[in-house]
C-alpha cells in the first residue's frame, strides 16, 4: 500500500499499453502514482482501485492540462518525483508526399509538443519543491535511432524528443533533475499488433518480427526511475531480442 512519504511518479498515456504496465507496476511496489490520460474509463482501469492511484484527465497537447495535471499531482502527493513523459501516437504511413498535413501536425503535437509541455511543467514543480529535484523519463522509441518506411511524421518526432532529453539532461544538472529517455522497440501492445503478423521492412518485403512484453518494459522504467539523483541513464534501449533493429536483420 502506497504510504504518504512514498515516492510519487506522473505517468502520461496511463490508459493503455505501456503507460498502464508503467503505472500499475509502481502502484504494485507502493509508489504514488499520477494517471494521466485523454479518456477517464481506461485510466481508472488502469488504477484498478489503487491505493495511491490519482486518475488525471487531460490531454498532454493542451498547455492547460500538462500543467494542471502537474499541479494536481502536487497538491495530492506533496510532491512530484518521477515523470515518465509516455503518451504519444503513430499516423497512418505514407511518404512525406502521401501523408496529410493534419497527420504530421498531430503527432508534433502530441509526441513532441505534449512532451515539452509536460517537462516544462515537471522541470518547474521539480525546481520549486523541497527536496528539490526529481528525475524525466521520455519514451522515445527504436524509431529515434532508425526509421521504418514510410513513419516520417513518428520518426521525427521521436528523434526531436532525443534532443529534448539532452537539453533536460543538461539544463536540469543545476536543479538536481536528471533526465533520460528510453527507446522501446516492438513492446506487445495495440499499436505493435500486426508486427507478429507482418510488417514491411527497408527492401519492400513483408515479414514477422518479435514483440516484447509491457512488463519487461516496466521493469527498464522501473530501474531508471528507482538511480539516486546523483546516478543517471541517459539512454536505454531495450527491444526483442530478435527484433531486426541492429545490422541486417
Amino acid at each position: 500500500m502506497a504510504g504518504e512519504g512514498a515516492p510519487t511518479l506522473l505517468v502520461t498515456g496511463a490508459g493503455s499499453g505501456i503507460g498502464r504496465g508503467v503505472a500499475r507496476l509502481f502502484l504494485e511496489r507502493g509508489w504514488r502514482v499520477g494517471l494521466m490520460g485523454r479518456r477517464p474509463g481506461p485510466l481508472e482501469e488502469s488504477a484498478d482501485g489503487a491505493a495511491g492511484a490519482l486518475v488525471l484527465p487531460g490531454d498532454v497537447s493542451c498547455p492547460q492540462d500538462a500543467s494542471g495535471s502537474v499541479a494536481a499531482h502536487v497538491s495530492a502527493f506533496g510532491r512530484l518525483d518521477v515523470l515518465f513523459n509516455n503518451a504519444g501516437v503513430f499516423p497512418p504511413s505514407g511518404l512525406i508526399d502521401e501523408i496529410p498535413l493534419a497527420d504530421w501536425e498531430r503527432a508534433v503535437s502530441v509526441n513532441l509538443t505534449g512532451s515539452f509541455l509536460m517537462a516544462r511543467a515537471a522541470f518547474a514543480a521539480m525546481r520549486a519543491q523541497d527536496p528539490r529535484g526529481g528525475r524525466i523519463i521520455t519514451n522515445g522509441s527504436v524509431a529515434a535511432q532508425a526509421p521504418r518506411p514510410g513513419a516520417v511524421a513518428y520518426t521525427a518526432t521521436k528523434h526531436a524528443l532525443t534532443g529534448l532529453t539532452r537539453q533536460l539532461a543538461l539544463d536540469g544538472r543545476a536543479f538536481d533533475i536528471a533526465a533520460g529517455q528510453i527507446d522501446v522497440g516492438n513492446a506487445d501492445t495495440e499499436m505493435a499488433a500486426a508486427f507478429p503478423l507482418g510488417v514491411r521492412q527497408a527492401d519492400g518485403s513483408i515479414r514477422a518480427e518479435p514483440v516484447m512484453a509491457v512488463a519487461d518494459v516496466a521493469e527498464a522504467v522501473w530501474y531508471m526511475a528507482c538511480l539516486p539523483l546523483s546516478a543517471n541513464v541517459p539512454f536505454l534501449t531495450v527491444m526483442p531480442t530478435k527484433m531486426p533493429l541492429i545490422g541486417r536483420g
